[in-house]
């Protein structure tokens, strides 16, 4: 990937649906070179997908928990398939420290999130101790990922 490559996948990462001709604008290409690298940066796998982002809200995802897993290592990797299986698992992470995994959720309401506990993550064999936090406010919460020499990128 050269910088160019790198400025469109920033651009798409920020407006998914910027028009082939802001995307040669803003890169400074033609709309047909523009467009052929788009297409290369997909053939490549760099860029995954196209989505849409919603607003939890509307869509009654409100709350924001992030549950800490403790885990036996029987289990573990039948417990984690059906965790990232769960239409309410937004992430789940292998962390280092006290903690096997760290779950980022979206439920409807704290009631939602007491049924998720008790009837999908408790019953698994293999977790042995959960800890959960309620987001109160998200200051940051983002798809994007750095892009290197991007503006910003690491």
């Amino acid at each position: 990937m050269d910088d160019i490559d790198r400025k469109i996948c920033g651009l798409l990462q920020v407006s998914g649906r910027a028009s082939s001709a802001e995307v040669a604008d803003a890169v400074g290409l033609s709309v047909s070179s523009a467009n052929e690298r788009v297409r290369r940066l997909v053939a490549q796998g760099v860029i995954t997908g196209w989505q849409a982002v919603l607003d939890r809200e509307a869509v009654g995802a409100v709350l924001c928990a992030m549950v800490l897993l403790d885990m036996d290592y029987e289990g573990e990797a039948e417990a984690c398939a059906a965790l990232v299986a769960h239409p309410a698992v937004m992430e789940l992470h292998h962390v280092s420290g006290a903690h096997s995994y760290l779950m980022k959720v979206r439920l409807p309401d704290t009631a939602a999130l007491q049924r998720f506990l008790q009837d999908v993550v408790k019953p698994l064999p293999a977790i042995r101790r959960t800890e959960t936090m309620i987001s109160l406010e998200a200051l940051k919460e983002t798809t994007a990922v750095p892009v290197a020499g991007a503006g910003g990128g690491a």
